[in-house]
């Protein structure tokens, strides 16, 4: 039986080790350089590293796989999943924004310019955009605006229309605004701070847009339950929508099955794998959490 290779030996970002990387696997172990690792608020981190070719196929919402060094004594023995922020063709780089709540993430806080960093990928099933869309609304809270980030990039080279609603505990928290406003959509910030975050605010905001016709479909992440406000809306005016999931994982390629959550298809209940199936499903087939 002829077998199909999935991943190749590490691609060293920047040396001429490309041989034998077999250019059909869609996945690829990369060994990046650092390039910077910088704070920018109390909780979030901005990361940018080399990218390789393959790397640089990444799709919004896809992710990489992280193989973090160890904050302290102890070791790692699984790697951190991160979905992409930018992917930086120009100048042939990869960019990451990620918060640190465990031992994961802490360790890649310790980073530094210069340092070599492992990653897998890219993994996953990203966004997509439908060629008759011309207008989308986009709705993120938390780490789900770093995920929901590239989506700036699609609607830039498909000249889409998008309201993008940022919402935050705080206006300091309200991240990827820039990159959205500079593709030219428009940008709303909803925070806890001045109570515009509350759901029936939010709710008026995208019934607006439906109103206008200026919502053919959804997009979100990070927040139950703004999911489940866009689910029902999107459900209410038969708005297509996506809806990228956060799952604890193992392997990320699919064989462990420890990411796997319930999903609803024509009212019967299956299970998916949110690594090599998602992360990124139809809104209408997920559920809550």
């Amino acid at each position: 039986m002829e077998s199909t290779v999935f991943a190749a030996r590490p691609h060293v970002v920047g040396t001429e080790n490309t041989v034998d990387q077999a250019p059909a696997a869609p996945v690829e172990e990369i060994l990046t350089t650092v390039l910077a690792n910088d704070s920018i608020n109390d909780e979030y981190k901005h990361l940018i590293v080399t990218a390789s070719p393959k790397a640089l196929t990444a799709k919004p919402g896809q992710f990489f796989h992280w193989l973090c060094p160890s904050p302290d004594e102890g070791d790692l023995w699984l790697r951190r999943p991160q979905s992409i922020y930018v992917v930086d063709k120009e100048r042939q780089r990869l960019e990451f924004l990620y918060k640190c709540v465990g031992r994961g993430t802490n360790g890649a806080a310790t980073l530094k310019p210069g340092d070599t960093f492992n990653m897998v990928g890219p993994l996953g099933v990203g966004f997509s955009m439908e060629p008759g869309w011309k207008n989308v609304v986009v709705l993120g809270r938390g780490v789900g605006l770093a995920t929901l980030a590239p989506i700036s990039q699609l609607i830039a080279e498909n000249g889409i229309g998008a309201t993008v609603i940022l919402s935050a505990r705080s206006p300091d928290l309200a991240m990827s605004g820039d990159l959205f406003e500079k593709a030219g959509a428009e940008v709303i910030t909803v925070t806890d701070t001045d109570g515009t975050s509350a759901v029936e605010n939010v709710e008026a905001i995208i019934e607006q847009r439906v109103a206008d016709n200026r919502a053919d479909a959804f997009f979100t992440c990070g927040s139950n339950r703004l999911f489940m406000l866009m689910k029902r809306l999107g459900k209410k005016h038969n708005v297509p929508g996506q809806v990228a999931m956060e799952q604890i994982m193992a392997c990320g390629l699919g064989p462990c099955y420890v990411c796997v959550r319930t999903f609803e298809i024509d009212g019967v209940k299956t299970l998916k794998r949110v690594c090599i199936e998602g992360p990124v499903f139809d809104m209408q087939e997920a559920m809550g959490w």
